[in-house]
């Protein structure tokens, strides 16, 4: 076993599939957000409102260091984990898979959610566009799989998740 790390954009579904993983495998639940808030004491918007984008993507990196120290975890990580060029080699440390779903799914899935700050001055649904973009390249360089999350329910993206999870250690052996 090894620790299994979800990536992606927001609202692909890192942290409710994330459990769902955990769960089904028996194995301990990590979110990197939830930690970034016990680290530094306060929401992140409330990071971003104080602070900025700079200061959060530095609690991102020291929750990542601390869920680095777990063993056989599977870790929750921001969707701009991969934005800076220090969290690779911890991300390396164990197995990568990117969640993905189309970008009006992950509209629709973010827009109801106030816990998200903008992180552009552009529009929310040409944000999204943006981001996704600016970061295809660095998120496929990460990952080990992919599993796609908009057509499927969560508990088929659980059953994908570990079926290709499963099937990577395999090849390690």
């Amino acid at each position: 076993m090894s620790n299994l790390f979800l990536i992606g954009y927001r609202g692909t579904g890192k942290t409710v599939i994330g459990r769902g993983v955990a769960k089904k495998m028996a194995m301990a639940f990590i979110d990197t957000d939830a930690l970034i808030v016990e680290l530094a004491g306060k929401s992140i918007p409330k990071i971003f409102e104080d602070d900025g984008e700079e200061i959060f993507r530095k609690w991102e990196t020291k929750a990542l260091e601390q869920a680095c120290g777990k063993a056989d975890a599977i870790i929750s990580c921001g969707g701009g984990i991969i934005t800076q060029e220090r969290n690779f080699p911890l991300l390396a440390t164990g197995i990568v898979c990117l969640l993905t779903a189309d970008t009006k799914t992950i509209f629709k899935r973010i827009f109801r959610d106030g816990n998200r700050p903008a992180l552009t001055n552009k529009d929310p649904f040409d944000e999204i566009i943006h981001l996704l973009e600016v970061r295809a390249p660095l998120y496929d360089r990460a990952k080990n799989f992919e599993v796609e999350t908009s057509i499927k329910n969560v508990n088929e993206c659980v059953d994908e998740v570990i079926q290709k999870y499963s099937k990577f250690i395999k090849k390690l052996k």
